[in-house]
């Protein structure tokens, strides 16, 4: 008997057969990611203990690399006390006196000579691969964009350290030291004799303070980008800033006079506000601003151009001239 098609049943078959394709449920589209999202993707994430155990590799690591400095400067210590002494052999020559130091007890000339100067050596020879460690500590707190600023921040963290030292050398110490012993004379019944130890720790006292506080630029720079400043508000501050580095200047400087406490702060004025230029290139850089580089070039070209106007004026309208010794510029 054939099978009964009736259109009832046609359709009954219909609704009880499986679908033959299968419906696709949509899913919802995944929030779009911020800027600052993908920022903190590039940041590393570590605990308290991680942080502890990274400082400790860090700090052992710098003492490793101060050591291997140390072994190298010993070697050449001779020499590097001949141009220690040199600054006071001269002001002593200069003032009419022997250019010696005395050495007051036996242990002081090996004390001196031979452990603390190569030390001191040793901090401006290892201070790259310092300031190394000291980024690569703090790198993880900050973005992946911010940590491609490794070798500039090096670089310059270095420059600035070694021509502090330099500028404390060639020009503050030098200068200081002709003010001090030129205090004393035949006049007044005072010969000075100087210890080897004193001298040296004035020395130490002077090119450290200043090589430290030529690194004024790079913490602004660090304080602006932690976002703990603006350049706003280090503009609208700047004179409680510059009465901080006159009273720093006050305490580093090795004389009370006002010459060398101007000689002392001019210069860390003027880094006060370099770092506060540094700091607005950052803000600009953060804006997606590109005309940084141009302002680099103009204020660069400045600061030479006023510099070089500034020479030529003293040297062809005031009767200036060139020599080898401090102050390099006399009439």
């Amino acid at each position: 008997m054939a099978e009964d098609s009736t259109p009832e049943k046609e359709e009954q078959k219909q609704l009880a057969r499986p679908a033959e394709t299968a419906v696709e449920v949509s899913k919802p589209a995944p929030p779009p990611v911020e800027e600052d999202d993908q920022e903190d993707e590039g940041m590393l994430r570590m605990s308290f203990l991680d942080h502890l155990e990274e400082l400790r590799t860090r700090l052992i690591r710098i003492v490793l690399g101060v050591v291997v400095a140390f072994g190298l400067c010993i070697y050449f210590t001779n020499d590097l006390w001949n141009a220690v002494r040199q600054p006071a052999a001269a002001a002593l020559t200069q003032l009419g006196y022997k250019p010696d130091l005395a050495a007051l007890t036996p242990t002081e000339a090996f004390s001196i000579v031979w452990i603390k100067l190569p030390l001191l050596a040793a901090l401006f020879v290892a201070a790259p691969w310092v300031l190394y460690q000291v980024w690569a500590f703090i790198a993880p707190g900050l973005y992946k964009r911010e940590r491609r600023w490794a070798t500039p921040f090096i670089f310059v963290c270095s420059a600035l350290f070694i021509l502090g030292g330099l500028f404390a050398y060639f020009v503050a110490f030098r200068f200081g030291l002709v003010f001090l012993l030129g205090i004393s004379g035949p006049e007044v019944g005072i010969t000075p004799v100087i210890s080897i130890t004193e001298y040296f720790d004035l020395f130490v006292n002077v090119i450290l303070g200043v090589a430290i506080v030529f690194e004024l630029p790079v913490l602004i720079f660090f304080l602006a980008l932690l976002r703990v400043v603006t350049p706003s508000f280090l503009l609208r501050h700047s004179r409680y800033a510059i009465l901080l580095i006159v009273i720093a200047a006050a305490i580093i400087t090795p004389t009370p006079d006002v010459v060398n406490l101007t000689i002392f702060a001019a210069p860390m004025i003027l880094l006060y506000f370099l770092g506060v230029f540094g700091a607005y290139l950052l803000e600009l850089s953060r804006e997606g601003k590109r005309v940084w580089p141009i302002v680099v070039l103009v204020a660069i070209s400045l600061i030479l151009v006023g510099s070089a106007g500034s020479i030529w004026m003293l040297v062809a309208k005031r009767g200036y001239h060139f020599i080898q010794n401090w102050p390099f510029l006399v009439r």
